[in-house]
C-alpha cells in the first residue's frame, strides 16, 4: 500500500472511465501511467443516492463496480484517498432500518439526532432555524416514521436519503472509529472527510464549524488513522480562513478557491486577484480545478471583490460553451447557489490554450494537485446526460467508454496536458520552494526551485500563451 507523494491524484468514480473498476485499472495502466501518482476513488461503497454519497456501508464494494481485491490491485500502483461521510449515513442502511423497526429498542437509537432531543422544546425556534447554515429553506429534517406507527423528526442536512450522524454521542464515536479503522486497513493513504463543517451541531447556532468542537471531533479522527499512518483531508466549501485554520493545525486542506481566481484572471487578462492569492493560500493543500461538484463559488468571497464574482460568475454563461443558468435551477434538481455546474474545460470556451495554462498555473502552485478525469480528458459539458437524468451536477459526470479513452487521449490537448502532467510528477523542483515572481497584471511568473533544480512558469493571461523552462542535466531547457 502506497502512502502520499507530491504527485498529481487522479478523482473519479469507479464506473467514471469503463464499467467498473478493473476498467478503471487498464486504463490507468495503458493511458495514462504515470501521469497521476494517487487516485481519490469517489465512493465506491453500497449507496441509495447521491451518486454514492449516501453510503449504506464501508464494509463492502458496490458488486457493480468490484471487490475489495480490485481497489487494493489499485492501491498497490497509486496512493488513495477514499471519502468518510463524517456527518451522514443511508436512509437504507441497517443502522437506520433498525432504529425505524425498534425505536427506543434499537442499539442504534443514538446513532441519529432526534429533534426530540436535540432542541430545548423537541423543535426550534424560528430564530434558531434562521442561523443554520443550510441546503433547505426550512429546518433540516426528514419524517422518521415508525414501525409501531409513530413518527418523530431527525436531523438531515442533505437529501433524504442521507440521514444526519449524531457524532458527540458514544455509539456514533464507536461508529466512527470502527469504519475509519477498516478504510484504514483496506488501502487507505488518506480519508476525506465529506461534509466536515456540517458535523458539529449546537442549538442557538449555525451548526457548522463550530469550535471548538471542530477541533474536537478532527483530533479524535486523526488519532484513529495516525496508527496506521493515514493522513486526513476535511472537506469543506466556505470561507478561504477557515481553510486557513485548518492548516494552522498541520491538517491538509483544499484549495477550492483556485478555480475561480483562474477562471477570473483568464478571462479578463488580470492576474492580480490570483497572485495575490498565491502569496497567502496554504501550503500544506491539495489544489482543484474541477471535482465531481460544480466550480466554487463562496470560496472566493472576500479574495475576489463581490462585484468581480458577479461579473465571473455571470460571464461563465456568457463565455463558456454550452452552460446556462437553467442548468444551476431547481429544474435540474440543483439549488446549490454556492457553485456553478460545468466543465472547467467548458468553461475556459472549450479553448485548447486557456485551459492548459490553466492547469500549468494548478501544476506550478503551493500544494499536490489533484485532476478530475473530465478534466484530464479536456471534457465538454454533457448535455446528453443532464437532459437525461435532469441532475445539474451531471454537465461534468460523463461516462466515457473504454475506446472513447482511447481516442480522446489522441486528442492533443489531452496529449499536452497528460505531458504536462508527467513533468509535474517527475521534476524535483516540484520537491522545493515556490517563489511567485513580481510581473505585470496580465503575466503570471512562478519559479519552483528544489537545491540546483528549478522549473520556471511564464503566463500570459493576455493572449494565452506560456512557456515553462526547467534545469536538465544542470542546462536550462523548454518543455
Amino acid at each position: 500500500m502506497k502512502k502520499i507523494e507530491n504527485k498529481i491524484m487522479l478523482i473519479t468514480y469507479a464506473d467514471s472511465m469503463g464499467n467498473n473498476l478493473k476498467d478503471l485499472k487498464t486504463i490507468i495502466k495503458d493511458h495514462i501511467g504515470d501521469a497521476i501518482g494517487g487516485v481519490h476513488l469517489l465512493p465506491f461503497f453500497p449507496s441509495s443516492g447521491d451518486r454514492g454519497f449516501a453510503p449504506m456501508t464501508y464494509r463492502e464494494v458496490d458488486p457493480t463496480f468490484g471487490a475489495w481485491e480490485d481497489v487494493m490491485s489499485l492501491a498497490d500502483d497509486y496512493y488513495l484517498m477514499y471519502d468518510y461521510m463524517i456527518n451522514h449515513i443511508s436512509a437504507k442502511s441497517e443502522y437506520y432500518k433498525d432504529f425505524l423497526a425498534k425505536k427506543e429498542e434499537s442499539e442504534y437509537k443514538d446513532l441519529f439526532i432526534r429533534y426530540k432531543d436535540f432542541w430545548k422544546n423537541g423543535e426550534p425556534t424560528q430564530e434558531e432555524v434562521d442561523v443554520i447554515y443550510k441546503r433547505k429553506p426550512r429546518a433540516p429534517y426528514v419524517d422518521a416514521v415508525f414501525a409501531d406507527g409513530t413518527s418523530e423528526k431527525v436531523w438531515c442536512t442533505f437529501d433524504e436519503e442521507q440521514i444526519d450522524i449524531n457524532c458527540p454521542h458514544e455509539s456514533a464515536k464507536k461508529f466512527i472509529r470502527e469504519n475509519l479503522r477498516y478504510l484504514c486497513e483496506h488501502g487507505a493513504a488518506i480519508i476525506r472527510l465529506d461534509a466536515f463543517a456540517y458535523a458539529t451541531k449546537k442549538a442557538g447556532t449555525s451548526c457548522f464549524f463550530i469550535e471548538p468542537e471542530v477541533w474536537d471531533l478532527l483530533n479524535k479522527c486523526e488519532d484513529i488513522l495516525k496508527e496506521y499512518g493515514v493522513a486526513i483531508l476535511p472537506e469543506i466549501h466556505e470561507h478561504y480562513t477557515m481553510q486557513q485554520k485548518i492548516e494552522e493545525k498541520d491538517f491538509y486542506v483544499y484549495d477550492f478557491a483556485l478555480p475561480m481566481l483562474l477562471i477570473n484572471a483568464l478571462y479578463y487578462g488580470n492576474g492580480s486577484y490570483l497572485k495575490n492569492w498565491l502569496k497567502i493560500c496554504p501550503r500544506k493543500q491539495f489544489t482543484t480545478l474541477d471535482t465531481h461538484d460544480g466550480i466554487g463559488v463562496v470560496d472566493v468571497r472576500d479574495l475576489l471583490p463581490d462585484e468581480e464574482i458577479d461579473r465571473t460568475k455571470e460571464d461563465i454563461f456568457k463565455f463558456g460553451a454550452n452552460v446556462k443558468k437553467i442548468y444551476n435551477t431547481a429544474a435540474y434538481n440543483n439549488l446549490d447557489i454556492y457553485q456553478i455546474n460545468c466543465t472547467y474545460y467548458s468553461a475556459l470556451g472549450d479553448d485548447d490554450a486557456a485551459y492548459l495554462c490553466s492547469r500549468a498555473v494548478q501544476f506550478f502552485a503551493p500544494g499536490i494537485p489533484q485532476v478530475y478525469y473530465v478534466g484530464m480528458l479536456a471534457g465538454k459539458n454533457d448535455l446528453e446526460l443532464l437532459e437525461e437524468t435532469k441532475v445539474g451536477r451531471n454537465i461534468n459526470r460523463h461516462y466515457y467508454s473504454v475506446e472513447e479513452v482511447a481516442q480522446e487521449v489522441e486528442r492533443p490537448v489531452v496529449k499536452r496536458l497528460l505531458e504536462l502532467m508527467k513533468f509535474r510528477n517527475s521534476h524535483k523542483a516540484f520537491d522545493g520552494e515556490f517563489i511567485l515572481n513580481e510581473s505585470p497584471d496580465n503575466i503570471i511568473s512562478i519559479t519552483r526551485r528544489c537545491g540546483e533544480e528549478e522549473a520556471n512558469l511564464v503566463v500570459n493571461l493576455e493572449n494565452k500563451e506560456m512557456k515553462i523552462t526547467y534545469t536538465k542535466d544542470g542546462k536550462m531547457v523548454e518543455l
